[in-house]
């Protein structure tokens, strides 16, 4: 039975940068001017896309994907200087300290230690005034988002009094780590001011979003979104949620997510998210997953699914293993999450990620959902088969049997293109020359090509070409970056998601260089 949630892809082009990745003074990208001028950048170029990783508040490690909520906003990415044009701070709250560097990759640790006092800084004198100028729409905020403020509030308050002590399943006191009413309304009553400046910073948030959201949509500018499938162990969702995780009676997981070998590690990725308990999850008609997904549709266009094999079967893994190589495949909720989500929602403007492995249960189900997968142009000539001289590897256009998927040079889990070229072998690098020519290319050719960057912007202008509904290049692919600002490499915890862009890609030459062939490939492919 087909059971399609989604509606088909219109032929449109985008570039994936995260908002922390722009430019700007305060050392890390926000949703100021920066953010505001890419946005004027893409639609001058004709590019009708803009894809961002999850925007949720980053914690230890500063990954998108494990974010202290899958409701609220980051607070890094708000625009300080934006707070004292709306009135809400003044001149002296808002500057930038001479430690924070204005330019090169985020130092989070600095940006943290600035922002976080300064925002707390400016929500005292909001609330000293009594919110004077913004209780009305501050009020109605709260109440629009009753559905997890309270409880985010609640988590962020009572995380920063025990959070130097570990996690909130093994030190906070056991009323409070079991999320009883009477303990957390009694703490809500003791902490009120604490309470009220979390949920400060996040209307801040919320705000600056929906006016940059709003100005994309005047320049015909979409935004693409991304749901991570799992939430962190350290989050308001699974501490006021218990129940719909698979958790010991202390709160602790009993089994945790991660995949099996695949195309970025040898031993697996061990992420050490609690895995849903579907079952209770499936008891009110899957409610809370159906907040989430409309929760973020109203903050973007599309949204990717990451991981949503998921949703068929995932890989549970002993909680306190190493790695994920010892794990097993259990059942996921299949084509009933599906059904119930359609059943509230209506067709919706999803996309699945559907990498790893996967399996042909996996495909049946994305085929009955309707959702587009994607397909990654350097998993192309990862061990291609040959057949009769032919590429047989499915991630390579010529073998693209259905329009409607998303076509990406690569994502923020891959090595830029131009690192994975620099890194290939030379029969490899060899056929990579020769399918971008079109006919066989010789070592010596190919390495020439590869060193003035003729063959990441073949590789760019082959995303484009294709006949993938949506093309979508990171801003690194674009400028033909190498592996040193690469977004992310899974199973290190070291430099990830610190990459920003220079000035110079964004005003000036360069930029408009770089949006001038954007515009001449979104014209000659038709996107």
């Amino acid at each position: 039975m087909w059971y399609n949630i989604t509606m088909n892809l219109n032929r449109k082009s985008g570039i994936l940068l995260h908002p922390t990745s722009l430019p700007g003074a305060g050392g890390i990208g926000t949703l100021g001017r920066a953010s505001f001028d890419f946005i004027d950048w893409l639609s001058d170029s004709g590019t009708k896309l803009w894809q961002v990783l999850p925007l949720g508040p980053t914690g230890y490690g500063d990954s998108p994907y494990q974010p202290f909520s899958a409701f609220a906003l980051n607070p890094l990415l708000i625009d300080m200087e934006g707070l004292f044009e709306q009135g809400w701070a003044q001149a002296e709250d808002v500057k930038v300290p001479d430690y924070i560097k204005p330019e090169g990759n985020v130092d989070f640790g600095s940006v943290v230690w600035w922002k976080k006092t300064a925002l707390k800084n400016i929500c005292k004198k909001i609330i000293d005034s009594g919110l004077k100028k913004i209780k009305t729409e501050f009020d109605s905020f709260c109440q629009e988002k009753a559905f997890w403020l309270d409880d985010y509030a609640a988590f962020m308050s009572i995380k920063s009094h025990y959070d130097s002590q570990g996690m909130w399943n093994k030190v906070w006191p056991e009323d409070l780590r079991l999320c009883r009413k009477t303990a957390v309304k009694k703490w809500e009553e003791e902490h009120k001011e604490e309470i009220l400046t979390e949920k400060l910073i996040q209307f801040f948030a919320f705000t600056q979003w929906n006016r940059l959201h709003e100005y994309a949509r005047k320049k015909n500018v979409e935004i693409v979104g991304d749901i991570p499938i799992f939430v962190s162990a350290d989050s308001a969702d699974v501490w006021s949620n218990q129940s719909c995780f698979q958790l010991k009676k202390n709160g602790e997981p009993s089994v945790v997510a991660g995949v099996p070998p695949d195309y970025f590690s040898p031993t697996g990725q061990l992420w050490g998210n609690p895995l849903y308990n579907w079952k209770k999850l499936a008891e009110d008609g899957y409610g809370w997953w159906i907040e989430r997904i409309k929760s973020t549709l109203k903050l973007v266009d599309y949204v990717r699914i990451d991981h949503f094999r998921g949703f068929d079967s995932y890989w549970a893994v002993k909680y306190g293993s190493k790695t994920a190589e010892k794990g097993r495949w259990l059942k996921g909720p299949g084509l009933s999450f599906f059904k119930a989500v359609k059943n509230a929602l209506g067709e919706l403007p999803l996309i699945a990620e559907d990498l790893g492995e996967i399996t042909e249960s996996v495909r049946q189900l994305r085929k009955k959902t309707g959702l587009p997968g994607m397909k990654i142009l350097e998993f192309g000539f990862d061990c291609a088969e040959e057949k009769r001289g032919a590429l047989l590897n499915a991630f390579l256009p010529h073998n693209y049997t259905d329009t409607n998927c998303v076509a990406y040079t690569g994502t923020h889990d891959n090595d830029t293109v131009q690192g994975m070229l620099n890194a290939l072998s030379q029969e490899n690098l060899c056929l990579v020359a020769s399918y971008l020519e079109g006919k066989k290319t010789d070592f010596a050719t190919a390495c020439l090509m590869r060193t003035d960057g003729t063959l990441c912007q073949k590789m760019v202008s082959l995303c484009f070409a294709s006949t993938a509904a949506f093309a979508l290049v990171p801003m690194q692919d674009l400028f033909g970056f190498g592996s040193d600002c690469r977004m992310n490499t899974p199973g290190s915890a070291c430099s990830n998601w610190a990459w920003r862009m220079r000035d110079d890609m964004l005003y000036g030459e360069l930029a408009e260089q770089k949006g001038q062939w954007l515009k001449e490939m979104n014209c000659l492919y038709n996107r």
